[in-house]
């Protein structure tokens, strides 16, 4: 199943956006983001793709300081980008609540990990990529199922603008290092490949 877009008016500020996204009764299960200004509503993941996420997870655990958590379902606000994601994993210091329970602001992330799905790679490598250099998140993990010349993992960093420099890219069964905070090497021949 692919991912559905919800229009809205183009002219429709954030604040609109997100009260209609925080108030509308979505499918149970479902996956829903603003990306670039578009409310998009995905299926869950399937089955490989969660298991790549929770192997990340676990090993990030290793790693990462006590006040820190990692998140699976946690929002992060990009307003200058229209954007409302839900990365596949999320690194952040865990902090005082935040002043909604529905997000927090993107500047928070320390890590960002997106394992992409057939139908909304796209989004992965391209607006949320942007979104997420824009927000300045420091490090961005994309896990690229269905790359064009077979699985793949890049970490970006260094983020300027809407862009990030590609720290490392690496074929299925190579590692990838994450840099400090992280210092950690992730066996990407531990991912399943569809």
């Amino acid at each position: 199943m692919s991912a559905l877009t919800v229009s809205q008016d183009p002219d429709q500020n954030w604040d609109d956006l997100v009260r209609y996204w925080e108030e509308m009764e979505w499918p149970e299960g479902s996956k829903v983001e603003i990306i670039e200004g578009i409310i998009t509503v995905s299926p869950t993941p399937a089955f490989h793709h969660n298991v790549i996420a929770e192997r990340i997870q676990r090993r990030l655990y290793s790693v990462i300081p006590d006040d820190w958590g990692i998140f699976q379902t946690l929002s992060i606000a990009v307003p200058s980008r229209l954007g409302m994601l839900i990365p596949d994993l999320l690194v952040t210091p865990v902090q005082r609540p935040p002043e909604t329970d529905s997000y927090i602001p993107a500047t928070l992330a320390e890590l960002v990990v997106e394992v992409t799905s057939r139908s909304n790679a796209r989004h992965d490598r391209v607006s949320k990529a942007a979104a997420y250099a824009t927000a300045g998140i420091p490090l961005y993990l994309l896990v690229d199922r269905w790359a064009p010349g077979g699985p793949t993992a890049t970490l970006y960093g260094e983020p300027k603008g809407d862009v990030y420099r590609v720290l490392s890219a690496v074929k299925f069964g190579d590692p990838i290092k994450l840099p400090a905070p992280f210092g950690l090497t992730i066996d990407t021949g531990e991912f399943p490949v569809d």
